[in-house]
């Protein structure tokens, strides 16, 4: 299964956005941030994948549209590609950082030692229920703005 883009489109949008790339596998990196794209936003793109359940990638798409274009079947948008390396560029800056494993028991509400005291509090309505640990990149969320629905497939507003 190949990650969104190559190796080389990965240093360009590094560079151009200023990165300094850290030392590790590009392709296993660009592979991970592309397995987060889809599966953290892949539900909320529009249309169906081209080809169906066989096929290994969220993109491309029948049916999908931006900005009131429908998009071609198979087309990749360079915004699923650019946040597929933004997402790699996370992973490369911190290893694991998009695999996230979330136990609600071992969730640590306050925390004191000696005079030292945490506490955290529970995301709001509003957060993350599936993994509140789960990383938010605004990059990302920014990239594929134009490309994914609301949560739960409900309407962004809601006149009644």
């Amino acid at each position: 299964m190949a990650g969104y883009g190559d190796d080389a489109g990965f240093t360009a949008y590094a560079t151009a956005a200023g990165y300094t790339v850290p030392a590790g596998t590009i392709a296993a990196a660009r592979q991970r941030g592309s397995s987060y794209i889809d599966g953290t936003y892949g539900m909320r793109f529009p249309g169906q994948p081209t080809g169906g359940l066989a096929q290994e990638r969220a993109w491309p798409r029948t049916g999908a549209t931006a900005y009131g274009v429908t998009l071609a079947s198979d087309l990749i948008p360079q915004r699923v590609i650019d946040a597929s390396y933004e997402a790699a560029y996370l992973e490369l800056v911190k290893p694991g950082s998009l695999s996230i494993s979330y136990d609600p028991a071992k969730k640590v509400k306050r925390q004191k030692v000696d005079v030292i005291e945490r506490e955290f509090f529970e995301p709001g309505a509003g957060g993350n229920i599936f993994a509140p640990d789960a990383p938010v990149s605004t990059i990302i969320e920014g990239l594929l703005a134009p490309l994914i629905g609301p949560m739960f497939g409900l309407p962004d507003i809601l006149v009644v």
